[in-house]
């Protein structure tokens, strides 16, 4: 989380107050809330016995198990943590997150979700070579999902090992980069032992954990000023020090020409990048048919609404009774607005009610953070072994156990590269982190699956084309932006070579993928085969018929 650290230590009000008195009984409500969903892992991962149980968690979940489920995979640290603190520093602009957040199920629920769980069986390249060449398109559709998910995972794990630094009263590099370790570790362990449906079970716990725990701090914040939204927003603005600006757009966007590009750039990585993301994805597969996709994603949509309509209570909330003094104080980017906010709202600093509530909130994030990393990793490592390394590496001359054995030895190599990476991210706000992800997976992923399903004379060329084009485009476009350079909150901040003006690369990779899967479509020839595989591919996907 950006300048968690230096919160840390700074000696954090946080830590100093709540934490250091009472902090035997937060350890303690955290412990349990780990070890439970550690007990669910083990447990689901004495149920797991083949690939189906891994990958898809035998397709034995409803639609409304999936639906919780899906929720928790999505409502993550950037969420919880990184868009409650956007809008208690930027108001209007910081719930644009929010937005933009929700609008993209619609996508994913109109394009994606029923004909893919009809074309494919454990990977989203399983779909992609339904009809196109397999070795090729796998290859490029396991290295995007690996990519996608480390910059997903990024966000997730600085969440993570600062959380627990916090609580822990711990401060410095060291004790951080210790902490966001065992944190890969229970990540790894997670996905190893449990596979999918111990993944599935600790998400669906976490949803209710997080929904339940966020309902109680808008209870608790609108009981503050008197259930009425107008005096909340009124002291939020007058907190905010930005008086009515803060309740009006351009606080953040709309300063000049390149902020006001940055908008439009982060608002369509936002709206198309969720029907992208590999750990959504996987999740479609996990229920017996069509219908029941179907059904988990309109379950989605009610749940995230719901946990995003609150996410005013807290951004506002924390505006209002924290202060944007006191958040930037303890974190720049406002990482830290909901628990701070919620030991607000639970009695003040050095009560027992708000170490309580503290202990409380900061034991769902860390839910929260665990079981989506635990998915990402889990879709990370499952398409490296099944689309890597059994179809390209063994061309198919693999048994179902080695495979397995992979996808584990996997999980382990890309949480090492995630704890690696996430060490010299802290600067970065989880929500930004996150929307890099959105934009790469909305430039790679979804021009390829969108043509895959619905043009009959999409090729091979082109889908290498748009993924590989869409891949280098926006993880290049990152490289060169401020993100990474030229600013105090940058990955590297001491350098400068932040060519790229905008902050998001989406509103210049997203249209050069698409545009880049039509043209290498169209300067190539379709194989003989192609119409008969198309045909075949639209009956299944539409209808259901002969899917897995």
């Amino acid at each position: 989380m950006t300048g968690m650290t230096s919160a840390l230590q700074s000696g954090l009000p946080l830590a100093a107050g709540a934490a250091s008195e009472h902090r035997t009984l937060i350890i303690t409500l955290f412990s349990v809330f780990v070890a439970a969903t550690l007990a669910i892992t083990v447990w689901a991962g004495r149920q797991t016995k083949d690939a189906t149980d891994f990958y898809a968690g035998g397709r034995s979940f409803t639609g409304f198990q999936n639906g919780l489920a899906i929720s928790g995979d999505y409502m993550s640290a950037a969420s919880f943590l990184g868009i409650a603190g956007a809008i208690s520093l930027f108001g209007y602009d910081g719930f644009l997150y929010s937005i933009g957040f929700l609008v993209a199920w619609l996508v994913a629920l109109l394009l994606v979700a029923e004909p893919l769980r009809n074309s494919g069986r454990f990977t989203m390249a399983d779909a992609l070579a339904y009809r196109l060449k397999q070795r090729p398109v796998r290859t490029a559709a396991g290295t995007s999902t690996i990519v996608v998910s480390i910059f997903y995972l990024l966000a997730q794990m600085i969440g993570a090992g600062a959380l627990v630094a916090l609580l822990l009263g711990a401060s410095g590099e060291g004790s951080r980069r210790w902490i966001i370790g065992l944190v890969g570790l229970v990540m790894v362990l997670y996905v190893t032992i449990g596979g999918m449906k111990g993944t599935t079970w600790v998400q669906i716990v976490k949803a209710v954990l997080l929904i339940l725990g966020t309902m109680l701090i808008t209870v608790l914040v609108l009981n503050k000023v008197g259930w009425n939204i107008s005096t909340l927003l009124g002291r939020a603005a007058e907190e905010s020090g930005k008086g009515k600006a803060f309740l009006e757009p351009g606080l953040q966007y709309g300063k000049d020409g390149t902020t006001k590009l940055n908008f439009i750039s982060l608002g369509l990585a936002l709206v198309l990048g969720t029907a992208g993301l590999p750990h959504i994805l996987i999740r479609f597969y996990t229920v017996p048919t069509a219908k029941a996709a179907r059904k988990s994603v309109n379950w989605a949509i009610g749940i995230i609404g719901a946990f995003y309509l609150m996410t005013i209570a807290l951004g506002f909330g924390a505006a209002a009774l924290v202060g944007s003094k006191s958040i930037t104080a303890s974190d720049p980017s406002g990482n830290t607005a909901a628990p701070l906010l919620a030991r607000e709202v639970g009695g003040g600093a050095g009560s027992t009610g708000g170490a309580v509530l503290l202990a409380v909130i900061s034991a769902v994030a860390f839910a929260t953070i665990l079981a989506v990393v635990a998915g990402l990793t889990l879709a990370s490592s499952a398409s490296f072994a099944h689309d890597l390394w059994a179809n390209v590496i063994r061309k198919g001359k693999t048994s179902e156990k080695e495979e397995l054995l992979t996808a584990k030895i996997a999980a382990v190599v890309i949480g090492a590269i995630a704890i690696a990476l996430s060490i010299f991210a802290h600067r970065l706000n989880a929500a930004a982190v996150v929307a890099l992800a959105f934009a790469v997976a909305a430039s790679a992923n979804l021009p390829t699956i969108l043509y895959s399903l619905f043009w009959k004379r999409f090729t091979t060329q082109g889908a290498l084309w748009s993924i590989y084009g869409g891949l280098i485009s926006s993880v290049g476009l990152v490289i060169f932006s401020p993100v990474v350079s030229g600013n105090e909150k940058a990955l590297f901040p001491g350098m400068s070579f932040d060519y790229f003006p905008l902050g998001n690369p989406g509103l210049v990779s997203i249209p050069l993928g698409f545009l880049l899967g039509w043209l290498g479509s169209l300067l190539s020839k379709p194989q003989p085969e192609a119409d008969a595989k198309y045909a075949e591919l639209e009956v299944r996907s539409l209808t259901g018929y002969g899917a897995h």
